[in-house]
């Protein structure tokens, strides 16, 4: 679940190791404020998410500032053998646009529309309020159209 969300969300694997690990020692690290124990998978979740969300925001200042280069996505080993030709559309549409968009609008997106989350259940992964997700899902759909828009 951890390994299938980090990627999901990074898009990519280079990172996704040092995001699987950092999450579990997070999670060690805050056993303690664990209340709920059946919690526990959504619990670690919203470790990963806050997790992906730092380690986004670091690879988008380094890539800024001229110390990483940005390598794009391979969006056909994102998505899943079998999947129908309109949802593989989908999912080429979204991943397409990752990399432009902002590390909360982007997890956003991917939680929702990827992984299908309700928005409700969005915002708690990230915790944040409802209308602060509905917003950055506006912020990413407006990428969307953009992108579809410039399409051929």
């Amino acid at each position: 679940m951890v390994n299938g969300l980090a990627y999901r969300l990074m898009g990519r694997d280079e990172d996704i190791d040092d995001l699987v690990q950092d999450s579990f020692l997070s999670a060690l690290r805050g056993l303690d404020r664990l209340t709920n124990p059946q919690a526990f998978a959504s619990w670690l979740g919203s470790i990963v998410v806050r997790t992906a969300h730092k380690l986004l925001r670091r690879r988008r200042l380094m890539t800024r500032v001229g110390l990483r280069r940005n390598t794009p996505l391979d969006v056909e080993q994102l998505i899943a053998p079998g999947v129908t030709g309109s949802a593989a559309a989908e999912l080429k549409q979204v991943y397409g646009c990752l990399d432009a968009l902002e590390p909360e609008a982007r997890i956003a997106l991917v939680l929702h529309r990827v992984d299908g989350l309700s928005i409700p259940d969005v915002a708690e992964q990230m915790a944040l309020s409802v209308s602060t997700v509905k917003r950055r899902l506006a912020v990413a759909q407006q990428a969307l159209d953009r992108m579809e828009g410039d399409s051929p």
